[in-house]
């Protein structure tokens, strides 16, 4: 019948949708608001702008960036590589991107602390060369570069998969570059979905607490990042300093995004 639909009507499935994003999303954001107008202006100010605070925003933000771009880049080639080549073992690679999803974070933390030790496999390596990366804020970017890792991938595959390689034969026949095709037939088309990917990626590690609690060394002023502060206030039974410095990175958090997405928005349309 003409105007049918398989799923029921939009009343319905509006209504559902809205209560379930109110319950699941919606309403605990709000409680954090609320837990933290128990402050006044000038205690919400000093508790979310202190020294230690702003240096735990620095490194959590800065961190969460640098690894949602190594991520882009490299995101991108393991994308390129599952797509364009076949090779042995390559369903076993296709099933590793998706590990860092399906493991506990801590456990991830607890195993990248053990490498990245100085005592460790790649931490003694590094050390003969002057690098230390556990207990130091590379270390918090290498932790978020693995839980970010599958989000640019996955995003870019399917992209890649629905581009012909013809085209890229055609960009040669015509006198092309392989420079001058990825920048202008690969690039353009790929670009979005690892605008979007590297986005997730972001807002994934922005909220990382298990997999950075071990290898971070959770140094005040240092190695300390925003989401463990919370949690120590929690457990100082400061309930409405961790919700101040919560909103403020909620805040920030959906700025940035906002931000990006317009900017990818505006990509797409030119």
């Amino acid at each position: 019948m003409k105007g049918a639909r398989v799923i029921p009507g939009f009343g319905l499935t509006m209504g559902f949708t809205l209560f379930y994003l109110s319950s699941v999303v919606l309403i605990p954001l709000l409680a954090a608001f609320l837990k933290s107008t128990e402050l006044s202006g000038q205690e919400f100010w000093r508790a979310a702008t202190s020294p230690r605070v702003l240096a735990s925003y620095r490194l959590s933000f800065g961190a969460s960036l640098a690894a949602a771009l190594v991520n882009g880049v490299f995101g991108c080639l393991a994308a390129w590589v599952l797509v364009r080549y076949s090779f042995p073992g390559r369903k076993l690679v296709d099933a590793v991107v998706d590990l860092p999803f399906a493991l506990p974070t801590a456990v991830a933390g607890i195993s990248l602390t053990a490498i990245y030790a100085e005592t460790g496999w790649i931490g003694r390596c590094l050390k003969e060369l002057g690098i230390k990366v556990a207990f130091t804020p590379l270390g918090i970017i290498v932790a978020l570069i693995f839980i970010g890792f599958p989000f640019v991938v996955r995003t870019v595959q399917p992209v890649l998969e629905d581009l012909d390689a013809d085209i890229e034969e055609a960009a040669a026949s015509l006198g092309a570059t392989r420079f001058q095709t990825i920048m202008r037939v690969i690039l353009p088309t790929v670009l979005p979905a690892a605008a979007t990917g590297i986005t997730l990626a972001f807002a994934r590690a922005v909220g990382e607490y298990g997999s950075v609690v071990f290898i971070s060394g959770n140094m005040p002023m240092r190695t300390e990042i925003a989401p463990l502060l919370i949690v120590t206030k929690l457990e100082q039974y400061d309930y409405a300093g961790a919700a101040a410095i919560a909103v403020v990175m909620l805040v920030i958090s959906f700025l940035l995004l906002l931000l990006i997405n317009l900017l990818q928005a505006w990509s797409v349309r030119r």
